[in-house]
């Protein structure tokens, strides 16, 4: 019993020095010779997608250590199935990252019964675009009779635009399209993304979608070059973009205060296109580590230049100003959130 007693003891001892030595490891020797999983919330080939695969391919080089970086796709719910799992059930190591839908955080303030995260304990990494060059366009194929928004207040001229899942900023801003703006738009639920609803475009089962401009240049340069896409407004900004002069923002289409706010509201996950995260609790050196290596992988010439060959729009914010856009979500008016859920999640339901 007194040598059992004894292995026990030294059992003990073992562990907590082990402990030490683990939480004294820095982020280099932690991440020298590890793997690094991105976790992206959407199917291959999508702009969530080859933004995630830009990163993977680039940001190894600027985490201490230098790990390997592999992809996982995981889509499901709108992206609230990676949001829970970074939440809940994801290892909080620092060997995990993603990126994430857009759209997700605000679901957790939607109240949304799915949402079992809070966005506020995430460690936010850094987000690839503020959308300071982009907007988030309305299009519709170039053989469609619109060649204005106003055309889509036509009797007889509607379009039909696709929409993803709950909580995708396509479906969103398809919905806002129809029913705070009032358009003539159907929206055609149940795609798979961007790259389905651009095939069921080309063949004629949609009308259009809802879109980024950086995604449709980086994942359909032919249509987009080609003009076989025609833009009738775009979100996401207060000012026109210089290249789309003539297409109106849809701020300029609303005068109620209270259709503003909710606009507002809606756009301002764009300020966080392409937001990069890691789940709560992970050490703090890692954090900043991986917040370190984020912005200095953007400054990268050889990163700039692997995104500017794929057509994407580039800029980039670091992890306190995501996480600021997120507090903003976060203290909206209830009343501004309670309408944005009765026009956006009621119809979406």
């Amino acid at each position: 019993m007194r040598h059992l007693r004894l292995i026990r003891v030294v059992a003990a001892v073992a562990a907590v020095l082990g402990a030490g030595v683990c939480a004294a490891q820095t982020p280099e020797q932690f991440y020298k010779g590890r793997t690094v999983t991105m976790v992206v919330p959407t199917s291959p080939g999508g702009n969530f997608d080859l933004n995630a695969r830009l990163v993977s391919r680039h940001i190894g080089r600027f985490i201490p250590g230098q790990p390997s970086i592999v992809v996982q796709n995981m889509p499901g719910a709108g992206g609230l199935l990676l949001a829970n799992q970074f939440m809940n059930t994801r290892d909080h190591d620092g060997l995990t990252i993603g990126i994430m839908e857009r759209g997700t955080p605000q679901m957790a303030y939607e109240g949304d019964a799915n949402a079992r995260f809070d966005p506020l304990k995430f460690n936010w990494i850094g987000s690839l675009s503020s959308y300071a060059n982009d907007a988030y366009l309305l299009l519709v194929n170039d053989r469609h009779v619109a060649r204005t928004v106003d055309d889509l207040r036509k009797p007889g001229i509607v379009a039909r635009l696709g929409g993803d899942t709950p909580g995708s900023t396509n479906m969103t801003f398809a919905i806002l399209a129809r029913d705070l703006f009032h358009l003539n738009v159907q929206v055609v639920r149940g795609y798979a993304g961007a790259a389905q609803m651009f095939l069921a475009m080309q063949n004629g089962e949609l009308d259009g979608q809802v879109v980024g401009l950086g995604s449709v240049r980086g994942a359909q340069p032919a249509m987009w070059n080609g003009k076989k896409v025609r833009p009738l407004l775009q979100f996401g900004r207060t000012t026109r973009l210089a290249e789309l002069a003539d297409v109106p923002t849809g701020r300029e289409l609303l005068s109620a205060p209270d259709d503003l706010a909710l606009l507002n509201f809606a756009e301002l996950s764009f300020v966080i296109a392409l937001p990069f995260l890691a789940p709560p609790d992970v050490p703090a050196d890692r954090v900043v580590a991986l917040q370190k290596a984020f912005m200095d992988m953007t400054r990268d010439p050889e990163f700039l230049a692997d995104a500017q060959k794929a057509n994407f729009e580039l800029s980039p914010i670091d992890g306190a100003a995501v996480r600021g856009v997120i507090e903003q979500m976060n203290a909206t008016p209830k009343a501004v959130v309670k309408r944005y859920v009765e026009v956006v999640r009621g119809a979406r339901d």
